[in-house]
């Protein structure tokens, strides 16, 4: 699974039981953590949890939904 975008990384920080993991998402430019991605039981799937207050461009929203949407698959295989 891709974990590398243009604007932002993912490093695994958990496993958890049923499949489910919890990463953390960071800017490419200054490593900073911006959010964690992780299931979110309530609505059934995964879900960005922003940790700081940012402005994030298109591409960099992208790259995030792209990467929960990869994770989703890999759920369901």
């Amino acid at each position: 699974m891709q974990t590398q975008y243009k604007f932002v990384h993912f490093k695994l920080i958990e496993q958890k039981p049923k499949k489910t993991v919890v990463y953390q998402c960071c800017n490419n430019r200054s490593g900073s953590e911006l959010g964690l991605v992780k299931w979110y039981p309530a609505w059934r799937q995964y879900c960005y949890f922003p940790t700081i207050q940012a402005v994030y461009r298109i591409g960099c929203l992208s790259d995030i939904s792209d990467f929960i949407e990869h994770l989703k698959h890999a759920r369901r295989s």
